[in-house]
């Protein structure tokens, strides 16, 4: 691995999207080609930081792209999460650190249409999961204590600095 290699960080930022029934908006995805897992996964609204652009901002633009959703980066808050590790990028080792931040909606019909081409490529289907179900799952989420965390912010109980979840 090169020292370029060893340092890079990709950073996301990451929507908690959940409705007025308690559900939580949840992607269905395969790895990208090159990943170290071949098999699908769960995975909030969300995706990379374009440089130079903030998190509220870039969590804003991901929901907007893949959802259909447009709110302004200030109705996002703060960062109510955040969790990071090794990844692999194209086959390329690296570091992921991902950035959460929490949205409540009355309710809103996703529309997948602005996908990039490889967010289209690994996207299998969508789900607003009902927050018993998500914690019951046996399906692949990530990351890990997601459930718990929603279930958290659903309550009213805001972290005032970002809870750490596992990668």
């Amino acid at each position: 691995m090169t020292e370029k290699q060893a340092s890079a960080i990709r950073v996301s930022a990451r929507v908690l999207l959940v409705d007025a029934d308690d559900r939580l908006l949840l992607f269905h995805t395969k790895p990208t080609p090159g990943s170290a897992r071949s098999d699908a996964f769960w995975l909030s609204v969300g995706g990379g930081v374009d440089p130079g652009e903030d998190l509220a901002t870039a969590a804003a633009r991901e929901l907007r792209e893949e959802t259909g959703l447009a709110v302004d980066p200030e109705a996002l808050g703060g960062v109510v999460a955040t969790t990071g590790g090794s990844a692999q990028f194209a086959a390329q080792p690296g570091r992921s650190r991902d950035e959460f931040f929490f949205l409540r909606v009355e309710a809103h019909e996703v529309d997948i249409s602005g996908f990039e081409d490889l967010e289209a490529s690994t996207f299998l289907r969508y789900r607003w999961w009902p927050l018993d179900e998500l914690a019951a799952t046996a399906e692949r989420v990530v990351p890990d204590g997601l459930a718990a965390l929603v279930r958290d912010l659903v309550a009213g109980r805001i972290p005032a600095e970002p809870v750490a979840l596992a990668w």
